[in-house]
């Protein structure tokens, strides 16, 4: 099962992607491959991947063009894109990163060292994802084990509960709305009425309730909800 969050490997030499997706996949990530940019794209399409690991050299189109088109697009604009490349010349660097790039991996590469910048990518842009345990004041959400605890007591949950719970600890403090939650939780490719988000949020409340922790999930009334260890507002 995997505890982190889904990677779009677009490589097309064989080896290089099973490397790829196995370093990925050993790390906790859910991987989908891809050998060039119109299977990436529509992957893409079927359903948003966390983070794309792109290669510059495809068989049907630059990775930066297909990278320059991400960022065009509004439902991509923000996806995590890492470039991997054996175009390691500071010029090429600087063109990949100034297209939109989050990072940037020359070949060849150490399997633990793209891991590692998967995991950073992650930690900056959507923590929750990276498959590593999360705090905030009593809470914590071990991804290996799924587990969450308060005060290092374990807390008996639903998985949508539990996602909303991971995804809420790794953004403390932000309000979001019924429809950034279904997007970030349960992903833009599921049709889930937002009165939905309604309900497990209830149910996670309940669940945190017996260990005193139910106040942590707050209503922002005419907005949405946020984790917060300030009285609700």
């Amino acid at each position: 099962m995997s505890t982190g969050g889904a990677i779009l490997v677009v490589e097309d030499e064989p080896a290089i992607q099973e490397l790829v997706a196995f370093a990925c996949g050993n790390a906790g990530f859910a991987v989908r491959r891809a050998g060039d940019a119109r299977s990436a794209r529509a992957e893409v399409q079927r359903e948003l991947p966390d983070l794309v690991v792109l290669d510059w050299m495809l068989p049907d189109r630059s990775g930066i063009d297909l990278l320059r088109e991400l960022r065009g697009a509004e439902r991509t604009r923000a996806l995590p894109v890492i470039m991997l490349t054996a175009r390691g010349a500071e010029a090429d660097r600087v063109t990949g990163l100034d297209a939109g790039a989050d990072d940037y991996v020359v070949k060849p590469f150490s399997p633990r060292e793209l891991v590692s910048r998967v995991r950073a990518v992650f930690r900056r842009r959507a923590p929750q994802l990276s498959g590593e345990a999360l705090e905030y004041g009593p809470l914590k959400i071990d991804p290996v084990r799924h587990e969450a605890t308060v005060d290092g007591q374990p807390v008996k949950m639903g998985l949508a509960e539990f996602k909303l719970l991971r995804f809420l600890v790794g953004h403390p403090e932000r309000v979001f709305s019924r429809a950034q939650l279904l997007d970030s939780v349960w992903g833009d490719h599921v049709f889930i009425e937002e009165r939905t988000v309604d309900v497990h949020m209830l149910r996670l409340r309940k669940a945190l309730a017996p260990a005193g922790a139910r106040d942590l999930v707050q209503t922002v009334r005419g907005l949405g909800y946020r984790l917060s260890m300030r009285g609700e507002g």
